[in-house]
């Protein structure tokens, strides 16, 4: 087993692989297309295994330490919201394996940076396909980092590992479970496993994979493939060429995990076939029934109205980047919250809009509390023994909910259920008797569960709430004064009323100065975090973030102007 970067750093193959690595070891399952369940640490909580059609115990190999893989992305573009509604949702996940039931994963993701499609987009640019491989690897860390999705363990290449693939490969035929052609092909021999391939449903009555006519069945899929001319290659006992689609997947995790998986994510259109043949080519080399013990299936992000999912060649898509001009992490987060990691979602302004909300009546009553506890906020008498009580009950229910196949809509509607309570016990009133404790302990278990899930903590931004009201307050003044400065340096000239004569219609040449210190206040502000952005329409100030967000954030906002006539 190789040792990993828990920083998440690339680690070349010629830093972790050798051949041992790729020696089965023999601690799989024995042959068949029936689930077994794994021996081994029970973590008491249950997962739906797309291997069963069902909610499974989980159970690691190892107490404590959950192993995981998961596909990373083919990098010949910008990632969109599908891509980050599956990374999100399963990073969730992970946060709540680690956080709330003590598990520490290690997490494994392959970059493919050698396809089709990055062949075809470096021919369109002119350039070679690792740069442009290189350059959309950086941009996907980027936004992953934007969404503050942890970073695996280590993440691999397909290029840096070809050997390895390579080798895998050759195993495979050595164990009769894979065939050469004379044009220089390697295709996976499906009749040799025979029924154990269909594990995932639907699988059998599947499309077969396009390919050479020397195929012995239409589901024989390619581990390796000639290259075509000015395509990249690597030498190999069948002539030059480069991996299959599926084989990589296969090799690395095998080479990180070895021949035993805890769990595989992805989205549910991997299931098939991407991951039915990546299980078939891993049980092969290994020669065991069961490689990976639980896969884990995302749900599909819709366009609202559309029952498409949003991909790039729907061309339905809206990258991350252009996303988190509008929205916030903490918001897209909350969106992905409010359903179930593996159901289907619908993206629209309606379903941010309520996610943003719910963040916003938690943020009020973490304000609200934090004002009560000081003292600046005096309430009703409050019945502090049905609050404790409350807490108790919403706690026991969020641990449960979790447990249960990670069910985060029903977690969040408990915790939404303790804000609303905690909100109807404060009642603004004369001074009475103060019970602060209770509203300290439901302010930090709720910001406790929101940084579990990789939210923010509001209860920080509570802090300088009041702060950000002055703040909107000073930045309202000075744009309403910006406009009024330049509204008068625009005005146009009219003609002569003492003679009718008419004048040529332009701005008044004393009051360009002030025109030219507007513009120069709106450079000096932009490096502040104040863009003001000249547009069509009337004088618009909409904000990036909520103003206690802009506390944070050194007052990111965009304020929105008409653009003059004639200039």
């Amino acid at each position: 087993m190789i040792r990993l970067n828990t920083s998440g750093v690339e680690i070349s193959a010629a830093q972790t692989l050798n051949t041992d690595t790729l020696t089965p070891v023999g601690s799989c399952s024995a042959p068949g297309k029936k689930w077994v369940r794994p021996s081994g640490f029970d973590t008491g909580l249950k997962a739906f295994n797309s291997l069963t059609k069902q909610k499974e115990p989980l159970i690691l190999a190892r107490e404590g330490i959950a192993t995981w893989y998961s596909c990373g992305p083919t990098v010949y573009d910008h990632a969109h919201l599908g891509h980050a509604c599956s990374y999100v949702r399963f990073d969730i996940l992970q946060r709540i394996l680690s956080r709330v039931f003590g598990i520490t994963v290690i997490h494994a993701m392959v970059i493919t940076d050698i396809d089709d499609k990055i062949i075809k987009r470096s021919w369109e640019e002119n350039v070679s396909a690792s740069v442009v491989a290189r350059l959309y690897e950086d941009e996907f860390k980027k936004d992953m980092l934007s969404l503050k999705v942890l970073p695996p363990s280590v993440y691999l290449r397909v290029t840096e590992n070809v050997q390895h693939i390579i080798a895998f490969i050759e195993r495979i035929i050595q164990n009769g479970h894979a065939y050469a052609t004379k044009e220089g092909d390697v295709y996976f021999d499906i009749q040799s496993i025979g029924d154990r391939y269909g594990k995932f449903v639907g699988a059998v009555d599947s499309h077969s994979e396009p390919g050479d006519s020397n195929k012995r069945d239409s589901r024989d899929f390619a581990l390796w493939k000639p290259s075509k001319p000015q395509e990249p290659w690597w030498e190999s006992p069948w002539g030059r060429g480069r991996p299959g689609w599926h084989i990589e997947c296969s090799t690395v995790a095998s080479s990180v995990f070895g021949s035993q998986l805890d769990i595989h994510s992805g989205g549910i259109d991997l299931a098939f076939p991407h991951h039915e043949n990546e299980v078939a080519q891993s049980e092969a080399y290994h020669q065991c029934g069961q490689w990976g013990n639980y896969f884990l299936h995302s749900g599909h992000l819709h366009l609202k109205g559309s029952t498409e999912k949003m991909s790039k060649s729907l061309k339905n898509y809206i990258t991350i980047k252009d996303f988190m001009q509008s929205y916030s992490a903490d918001e897209f987060r909350m969106f992905c919250l409010l359903s179930k990691y593996r159901s289907a979602i619908d993206y629209s302004e309606g379903s941010m809009s309520e996610a943003r909300a719910s963040l916003g009546t938690i943020s009020t009553f973490l304000h609200d509390a934090q004002a009560y506890m000081k003292g600046q906020l005096q309430c009703l008498p409050v019945q502090d023994a049905n609050l404790w009580e409350r807490l108790a009950e919403t706690k026991c229910f969020i641990q449960a909910a979790l447990a249960d196949d990670f069910d985060t809509p029903r977690a969040m509607n408990a915790l939404m259920n303790l804000v609303y309570h905690g909100n109807c016990q404060l009642q603004p009133s004369d001074g009475t008797p103060r019970s602060p404790a209770v509203f300290g302990a439901m302010s930090s278990y709720i910001t406790d569960v929101l940084d579990i899930f990789g939210i923010s903590k509001l209860q920080s931004t509570a802090d300088v709430a009041s702060s950000s009201g002055s703040l909107e307050a000073i930045v309202d003044q000075l744009t309403r004064f910006r406009s009024d400065v330049r509204a008068f340096a625009l005005a146009r000239q009219q003609d002569d009323p003492s003679t009718g004569a008419p004048v040529k219609r332009g701005p008044y040449p004393d009051r360009m100065p002030l025109l030219k210190a507007c513009d120069a206040l709106r450079n000096d502000l932009a490096p502040m975090g104040v863009l003001i952005k000249v547009r069509s329409t009337g004088c618009i100030l909409r904000p990036v973030y909520t103003w206690t967000e802009l506390m944070f954030f050194f007052c990111d906002f965009r304020i929105e102007e008409p653009t003059p006539r004639g200039r």
